[in-house]
């Protein structure tokens, strides 16, 4: 069973940066994909940057040109790079990771989330 922990949450000023990770454990063969997600008070939980296995990345309006995906492959670890932070980017933000276990079965595995709040 592959498990995603979290870290680097936190309270931060308007314009400040924060960078959030993710580590995985527990049998993983190939990661194909790296995602985080972030759910404010009373609303959806929204897609805020993808990493691909080829590299690619994706990001929401909202957050392109100031937040960055990346990864460490040797440590399983992927990371969230959030600069000009805006008092709109308060929510938890949750790592989400799926691929192929050493089994040779599908996982999508979740954190357990982290709070980033932004002050004005």
């Amino acid at each position: 069973q592959v498990q995603l922990v979290e870290s680097g949450g936190g309270l931060v000023q308007a314009g400040g940066s924060l960078r959030l990770s993710c580590a995985a454990s527990g049998g993983i063969f190939k990661i194909n994909y790296m995602a985080w997600y972030r759910q404010a008070p009373e609303k959806e939980r929204e897609l805020v940057a993808t990493l691909f296995e080829s590299g690619n990345t994706n990001y929401a309006g909202s957050v392109k040109g100031r937040f960055t995906i990346s990864r460490d492959n040797a440590k399983s670890t992927m990371y969230l790079q959030m600069n000009s932070l805006k008092p709109e980017d308060t929510a938890v933000y949750y790592c989400n990771m799926g691929g192929i276990t050493t089994a040779f079965t599908a996982f999508d595995s979740w954190g357990q989330g982290t709070q980033v709040t932004v002050s004005s």
